[in-house]
């Protein structure tokens, strides 16, 4: 998460949306940053609302305009699915190695959900059930045009760099997941297209 107090913006790191890299572009010119733990780097949009906006509405006397990025719902799943094959993890009992795409999106839709697939969902985190939401979210396929507000935004140039990216990998679905998938996480699929 990261707070440009002038500018009155806030940014939700929203996970697998090249979230290290936002930070890392930025960082420099935020007036809060908050890169861990984890917990705290992903801050969701309602945490954020209930704890942090109290807090920098009074000291600041506005709203701060709330940002964050959302990627198409099965293009995020593949990405957890192929950082959690990586050789090192850090919990183990979340490695997908072994494992197809396919069982992972099962254990994705399964309740209660192995280790490997409990990985949250974009739409809980943009956009929670009592409260609002993000004031603005930006499509992870065109990460340029979230370059393009923030470099408005903050008036400078912004420049990614390709940090903690996911590793190579197969992330095919067969029809019948894919169907299951889009039925039972259709407010993921209706969300990400109304950013259109």
């Amino acid at each position: 998460m990261l707070v440009f107090w002038k500018e009155r913006l806030v940014y939700l790191a929203t996970p697998k949306t090249g979230t290290t890299a936002v930070e890392s572009a930025l960082e420099s010119m935020a007036s809060v940053v908050i890169q861990r733990p984890p917990e705290l780097k992903h801050t969701s949009v309602g945490r954020y609302w209930k704890h942090f906006a109290p807090y920098l509405t009074a000291a600041a006397d506005e709203d701060f305009l709330v940002v964050a990025v959302m990627r198409e719902p099965i293009d995020w799943l593949g990405s957890w699915y192929r950082y959690n094959q990586r050789e090192r993890m850090f919990r183990p009992e979340r490695s997908t190695a072994g494992i197809s795409f396919d069982t992972f999106v099962e254990g994705y839709l399964s309740d209660p959900q192995p280790s490997y697939a409990d990985v949250g969902r974009q739409s809980r985190f943009l956009r929670p059930e009592r409260g609002p939401g993000a004031d603005r979210i930006f499509r992870y396929d065109d990460i340029g045009g979230f370059v393009r507000f923030l470099e408005d935004r903050l008036n400078c140039e912004i420049i990614l760099p390709r940090l903690n990216v996911s590793p190579a990998g197969t992330t095919n679905l067969s029809p019948a997941i894919e169907a299951r998938l889009r039925s039972e996480c259709a407010e993921e699929f209706a969300l990400y297209a109304s950013l259109a």
